[in-house]
């Protein structure tokens, strides 16, 4: 009998998803003690440089991961050469990457602001030139379905990263510092690619440049693709410096902003677990007969599954908030924004994967350049007088942009048969289960915070129920 390929990649999804849980609730528990220990400016800080990161990763790479799996699995090309070639290839771009963020470290800190904080610049660049090499290596994992050796690495590198947190907030200075999460992150990135020195050796590495021609060809159009993407993601925390005009201080807003989205993080956490899972399966299942059919039954329990979350958390949001320090929770209305916003980027990856099969790589460039457009326009023209409200409607109203257009042209050029009824009858659920939990969430419907909570749990089962009955019958194709 044919193993059932969604239990594979539900299996695959826990494993890798063991390490993106302990990564997010450890970071997530860290919230209270950033939000009590570091002022609302200091926090805004380490929100910005965190956006910097993320936006310089995705050029670091140069989108390699995802080409390492397209090409790993043609015929006719040696996987070692693959990974050989495309290791190579992001180890001298950042090698001379880290090299200018040495020599420059002292104008560059000046240029931002922070003037005698050089070591924050050069603690970045050693994130970057880690943290590229190793998602090679980590992408090879993926691709040999090694997902416990991966979430063994990923949690030991976690833990250092918790364990050097702990370390300087709590034993090191009676005064934190800003600089101590992005130099605890520096660290745990240090020890991770000194444990990858073995399967680097073992790989005896090679260069061929036909293979790593051809593959920079298919990547670096998702590499461009992705950088209005990740810039979309946190272009906003980049334009709290010149727009959030009515704030005493930028970083401070960024700060609250950043605490409020740190409490949908669960549903952040998912996607994150589903897309290390779901993108080297869906190609892996491109060539079986019944693939397009898997696809869109995948996407129907994706976008089941990521309503609960959001009711999950909207329904204890009262309880959850409390992590929180009692000067960040000011922004704690943004929180339902994003969980939608982030169901929509989910969604968004299942209905995208149309151009990463049929190799119209180049198309994801538009797609992702309208969606990051569309961010700016809403930050640029409502941020002065709204702040990070703004921010939250921007990511909402470009996730949806994005995810309208991509389904369109999918529907064009590499048809997948998705039940627009269904999945739209999830969101009726869904919102049907919002409203409740709103209705009584107001402490004059329900004032006990305890019978609010049970009637909240109710909601929430309620629509789990019915989802699953929707979804029952669902025919799954195997092979």
């Amino acid at each position: 009998m044919a193993k059932n390929p969604l239990k594979q990649l539900a299996g695959e999804t826990a494993i890798y998803g063991f390490s993106s849980i302990l990564a997010r609730v450890l970071n997530f528990l860290f919230v209270p003690i950033y939000t009590r220990m570091l002022t609302q400016v200091q926090y805004g800080v380490v929100t910005e440089f965190m956006a910097y990161i993320a936006i310089l990763q995705v050029v670091l790479v140069l989108g390699l991961e995802t080409g390492c799996f397209r090409f790993a699995n043609k015929e006719g090309e040696d996987p070692r050469k693959v990974y050989s070639g495309a290791l190579l290839t992001v180890f001298g771009l950042n090698l001379a990457f880290l090299a200018c963020m040495v020599a420059f470290s002292g104008p560059i800190s000046a240029a931002l602001g922070y003037e005698g904080y050089k070591r924050l610049i050069l603690y970045v660049a050693g994130i970057l030139f880690c943290d590229s090499i190793t998602a090679i290596l980590f992408a090879k994992l993926r691709q040999e379905h090694k997902a416990v050796k991966f979430a063994i690495l990923k949690t030991v590198k976690i833990l250092t990263e918790t364990g050097a947190n702990l370390v300087l907030f709590f034993v090191y200075p009676a005064r934190p510092d800003f600089t101590y999460p992005v130099f605890a992150i520096f660290i745990s990135c240090v020890l991770c690619l000194a444990l990858f020195i073995p399967d680097m050796v073992r790989l005896k590495l090679v260069w061929d440049s036909g293979v790593v021609r051809r593959m920079l060809v298919y990547s670096i159009p998702l590499m461009v693709a992705a950088l209005p993407g990740v810039a979309n993601d946190f272009l906003d925390r980049v334009l709290f410096r010149f727009f959030d005009t009515s704030s005493a201080q930028w970083q401070a807003s960024l700060g609250v902003y950043q605490a409020a989205v740190k409490l949908a993080v669960i549903m952040n956490l998912f996607i994150q677990m589903f897309r290390y899972a779901a993108e080297p399966f869906f190609f892996q299942r491109a060539r079986d007969k019944n693939s397009k059919e898997l696809y869109a039954v995948v996407m129907e329990y994706f976008t089941a599954f990521c309503g609960l979350v959001f009711l999950g958390v909207i329904g204890y949001i009262d309880i959850i908030s409390l992590l929180l320090g009692r000067d960040f929770r000011v922004g704690i209305g943004v929180v339902p924004i994003m969980l939608l916003s982030y169901m929509l980027l989910g969604m968004l990856f299942n209905v995208s994967m149309w151009y990463k099969l049929s190799g119209k790589t180049n198309m994801a460039i538009w797609i992702t350049l309208a969606g990051l457009a569309v961010t700016a326009v809403v930050n640029i023209v409502f941020m002065p007088r709204y702040s990070y409200w703004a921010s939250a409607f921007g990511h909402l109203a470009s996730y949806l942009t994005m995810f309208v257009i991509s389904a369109a042209l999918g529907a064009k050029y590499y048809p997948i048969p998705y039940s627009w009824k269904r999945i739209g009858a999830i969101f009726v659920l869904m919102g049907v289960a919002y409203a409740g939990i709103l209705l009584v969430s107001t402490p004059a419907f329900i004032p006990g915070l305890a019978l609010r909570l049970a009637v909240n749990t109710l909601w929430i089962l309620l629509y789990g129920a019915l989802a699953w009955l929707l979804l029952r019958h669902r025919p799954i194709p195997v092979g």
